[in-house]
C-alpha cells in the first residue's frame, strides 16, 4: 500500500529517538550519529528492529545529518554517499511487509544566509545530493524534520521535488511563548504549514523542542489551519540534568503514551516520538492506539 494511502485509511506511527538510544550506546559528543551506519551498523540496524518490532510503520533511516556540509563541518572524511545508501539499506533489511523505510534530512550544521554562511542554493544543492542517494536506494517518503529555520525547510523541500515525486513530510520545530507557539525566527504555525505544502509537502506538522502535554495545544492549532495529514513527534518533556551531569527526559512511556492519544483525538494523522523516546514509548503508544 502507498504511504500516503495508509496514511487516509489508518494512519501512521513513525518510530521514536536515534541519537539518545546512542548515547547509551557509547556515542561522544563531537561523533556524527550517521557514521555508525559504517562503523556499527549491527547497533543501527538493532535499534530499527526494536522500533518495528514495537509497532512502528516507518523507521527512519539514519541520516538526518548526512549532508555534505553538515558533514565537512564535522570533519567526516568519509563518503557522503557511502553514509546515506548504507543507512537506507540497513533500515531496509529489517523492514517488514507493510513497513516503510523513510530518507531522513535535516541538518546542514550552519544557518542560512544573513545569520549564517550558506547561501539557499547551497543548501538546495546540497540537499539535493543527499537526496538524490536516498531516492536511487529506494525509500518510500522523504522526512525532513527538527527544522526551526523554514527556509531551511524550504530549501530541503525544493531539492527533494527536483529528483523525486515521492511524498515528503515536513516538520519543523517551535517554542511556546507568551503570545503562541513559533519558530525561533518568529514565524507562526499556520503561516509556516501554509508555506511548507505551498512548496510541496505533502505532510506537515512538528517535532522536538517541547514534551507531548504542551505539544497536544501545538498539534491542534496546526491541524485547525490545514488540509493536508499532519505530523506530531514530540520529545518525553523538556531535558533535565542530574547531579552528576547526566540528561534525562522525564516523561514516562505511559504519560507520553496518554498524551500521543489526546492528540491523535484531534485528528492528528501520524504520531510518534523524538529526543528521549525508545521503542517502550511506541509499544505503549502502539497498545493504546
Amino acid at each position: 500500500m502507498d504511504i500516503l494511502e495508509k496514511v487516509r485509511k489508518d494512519g501512521l506511527i513513525f518510530d521514536g529517538a536515534t541519537g539518545s538510544i546512542l548515547i547509551s550506546k557509547g556515542i561522544t559528543g563531537g561523533e556524527a550519529s550517521e557514521l555508525w551506519n559504517l562503523r556499527h551498523p549491527d547497533i543501527i540496524m538493532e535499534i530499527h528492529r526494536a522500533y518495528y518490532d514495537a509497532g512502528s510503520d516507518v523507521a527512519s533511516a539514519n541520516t538526518y545529518g548526512a549532508s555534505a556540509i553538515k558533514l565537512k563541518k564535522m570533519g567526516v572524511t568519509q563518503s557522503v554517499e557511502k553514509m546515506n545508501r548504507t543507512g537506507v539499506r540497513i533500515a531496509r533489511k529489517v523492514c517488514g511487509k507493510g513497513q516503510y523505510v523513510a530518507g531522513e534530512l535535516g541538518s546542514l550544521g550552519d544557518m542560512l544566509q544573513p545569520m549564517g554562511p550558506v547561501s539557499f542554493n547551497e543548501a538546495v544543492d546540497c540537499f539535493a545530493q543527499q537526496a538524490g542517494f536516498l531516492e536511487d536506494e529506494g525509500v518510500d517518503v522523504f522526512l525532513i524534520e527538527t527544522i526551526f529555520d523554514i527556509n531551511i525547510a524550504l530549501a530541503a523541500i525544493k531539492a527533494v521535488r527536483s529528483v523525486s515525486e515521492k511524498p515528503i513530510f515536513c516538520s519543523l520545530t517551535f517554542k511556546k511563548m507568551k503570545k503562541g507557539f513559533f519558530t525561533i525566527f518568529g514565524n507562526n504555525p499556520k503561516d509556516s504549514m501554509k508555506s511548507l505544502v505551498d512548496a510541496g509537502a505533502s505532510v506537515v506538522g512538528a517535532n522536538c523542542s517541547m514534551g507531548s502535554k504542551t505539544m497536544i495545544d501545538l498539534a491542534g492549532e496546526i491541524k485547525k489551519g490545514i488540509d493536508v495529514p499532519v505530523i506530531i513527534m514530540p520529545n518525553a518533556g523538556t531535558p533535565e540534568t542530574t547531579k552528576d551531569n547526566a540528561v534525562f527526559y522525564p516523561e514516562d512511556e505511559n504519560f507520553f503514551a496518554n498524551n500521543i492519544k489526546k492528540i491523535k483525538a484531534l485528528g492528528v494523522e501520524i504520531v510518534g516520538g523524538c529526543c528521549g523516546t525508545t521503542p517502550a514509548y511506541i509499544k505503549k503508544i502502539k497498545e493504546l492506539i
